[in-house]
């Protein structure tokens, strides 16, 4: 077994006195050594529990004969900074992340890591840095938090929010969901960034399996901790990498499970970063070929019925991925050393959907249910569709590609033709929206708020305030060059690229332009002007005219990370990484 921290040992004397000083044991010096990379903090629910399985892990890796060190890079929170400028931060802190796991792992090398995590942007952050460093390692995903009373979730409170602002509801009623949608620690309790990246994880074959998105209080995640320690060093003591395991196929695995489960747009800014590190590309057009005939599976928020603590109790990924198993690359490898098959008919064996269901027993007598797991995670045979929850449209408005979850749209918004109202930021939008000077029949668009524009933040509020509006939500849609909450819900499209900051057809739409939407032909278009039809060339004709008026903005941001993150970002249809080529 060649350890590269042993070679570093002789090269670097000063490393073995400094480590004794930081608590380490002469004997442990010797040892395989594994870093315990995490996002631990006080920074939200989904992190503040994180050091027990950091401290679960490093007991696995020692009873397993080596010697953990634990390294953090906490991450920040979407929620906590929605509708402020701070959800700017957002999008680049994923970046930073992968920026320091390259830091800590190449400034003092080790045998094999560890990395926990469990939302938006620590999770890919995590996933990025540990292609990048590429030792043997393993990824545990910290889980999700409980529902509060009446299975109150988070996503909900975007629709608390904006009936409070329209006066449907009153400030006691709007206090007392804030008060109980975040009950547990864990990522937030649907299908949003945080639970799909998650799942992507394990279906990446990164995660051991059946360990995505339990629910965070359970006592079975600190085991999947613990046994994650032990592999680590069995990975170290096999060499097997990362780069090892993942492949073309195992992405096409990923995405036939996002398919299935209705997973975040988000997901198509990560899951390409991920992939550029792997030397891999994947895009728009990859997401929408698998998601086409694909089957949704999962009944659970924003999407669907239930909280995602039921994920698990209906059987996790494993279960989605038996569904769906005739179109799954089963002879991939994963982070135990064997196949995904093998993983799965393992699981079988070992009882795994067997302790899933005493769970799922539990949470309806603790809920007042009866709910089996074919409610939760559906057969295939009851898919809730068949046609993936992801298409991506081209068209003269979006040459690169736009993003739109069809679960979430209302079936009028299929095909629509409805009039420009552009906004230049989502503050004037949102104000537009809440005080009914958006009427039936627009297309709203929020632009320069891409990548390069201002970070790429979310437009959570305004998606809400539209999807809950009765008459709104089935009448118009959201159109940005920004991106949208896991939880978003409604007729919105967003990831519109090339962005407004970048001079793209976004940027050149003005009032009253004709915007044609058709999700099952993947179409989004300017087709008229000023209310009226005109020709193909003669829109074309409109916008070269127009693009030849068009000023590029001076940069938002004039110093610090979004500066260097508005400069170097690559397109939202490419992942959004940074790019210096």
């Amino acid at each position: 077994m060649d350890l590269v921290s042993q070679k570093m040992r002789t090269l670097a004397p000063e490393l073995d006195p400094l480590r004794i000083g930081t608590g380490w044991k002469e004997e442990e010096l010797a040892l395989p050594q594994i870093m315990i990379e995490s996002t631990y903090g006080d920074s939200h629910p989904g992190s503040g529990h994180l050091i027990s399985l950091v401290e679960e892990a490093k007991r696995g890796v020692q009873e397993a004969g080596g010697k953990g060190a634990k390294y953090f890079c906490t991450d920040i929170c979407d929620g906590e900074s929605q509708g402020t400028d701070g959800i700017n931060y957002s999008l680049a802190s994923r970046e930073m992340i992968a920026n320091m796991i390259e830091i800590h792992e190449n400034a003092t090398p080790f045998d094999g890591g560890i990395f926990i995590s469990s939302c938006d942007k620590g999770m890919p952050g995590n996933l990025i840095g540990m292609a990048r460093v590429n030792i043997p390692s393993l990824m545990v995903t910290g889980g999700t938090m409980s529902a509060g009373p009446e299975l109150l979730t988070l996503e909900q409170l975007g629709m608390y929010s904006a009936k409070f602002e329209r006066g449907e509801i009153d400030e006691k009623k709007l206090n007392w969901a804030k008060c109980n949608a975040c009950p547990s620690c864990g990522a937030c309790s649907f299908i949003g960034t945080a639970s799909t990246m998650q799942i992507m994880a394990e279906a990446l074959g990164l995660s051991l399996p059946g360990s995505a998105l339990l629910p965070a209080t359970s006592p079975d995640l600190k085991e999947y901790a613990h046994r994650a320690g032990v592999q680590a060093v069995a990975l170290a003591k096999m060499g097997l990498k990362p780069r090892d395991i993942v492949t073309m196929k195992s992405f096409e695995n990923a995405i036939l499970v996002h398919a299935a489960i209705s997973g975040s747009t988000n997901a198509l800014l990560h899951i390409p970063a991920i992939a550029h590190e792997y030397g891999i590309e994947i895009n728009g057009e990859t997401f929408d070929r698998l998601h086409r005939g694909a089957r949704y599976l999962l009944d659970v928020r924003p999407s669907g019925k239930w909280p995602a603590e039921f994920f698990y109790y209906a059987g996790g990924v494993p279960a989605i991925m038996e569904e769906i198993r005739d179109v799954l690359h089963l002879d991939v490898m994963t982070v135990t050393g064997k196949t995904l098959g093998e993983n799965l008919d393992a699981l079988k064996r070992e009882g795994f959907y067997e302790k899933c269901q005493r769970w799922l027993d539990k949470a309806n007598e603790k809920y007042g249910l009866k709910l089996v797991r074919g409610d939760i995670i559906r057969p295939a045979e009851r898919a809730l569709g068949t046609d993936g929850s992801i298409a991506v449209l081209y068209g003269n408005l979006a040459p690169e590609g736009a993003v739109i979850k069809h679960t979430a749209c209302p079936q009028e918004m299929f095909t629509a033709l409805l009039k420009a109202r552009p906004f230049d930021s989502e503050e004037e939008c949102l104000d537009a929206v809440l005080h009914h000077r958006v009427q039936k029949g627009d297309a709203v668009f929020i632009r320069y708020e891409g990548p390069k524009g201002s970070g790429m933040p979310e437009m959570f509020y305004t998606s809400e305030a539209i999807s809950s509006d009765p008459e709104l939500g089935r009448s118009i849609a959201l159109i940005t060059d920004g991106r949208f909450s896991g939880a978003s819900t409604g007729p919105v499209i967003g990831h519109c690229s090339p962005e407004a900051a970048a001079g793209g057809p976004i940027a050149l739409v003005e009032q009253d332009d004709l915007i044609e939407i058709n999700i099952m032909e993947r179409r989004l278009n300017i087709v008229g002007i000023a209310g009226e039809r005109r020709s193909a060339e003669e829109i074309a004709a409109v916008l070269e005219e127009r693009r030849k008026n068009w000023k590029p903005r001076p940069l938002k941001y004039k110093s610090g990370v979004l500066r260097m993150f508005s400069e170097h970002a690559a397109s939202p249809m490419e992942g959004a990484y940074l790019k210096f080529d």
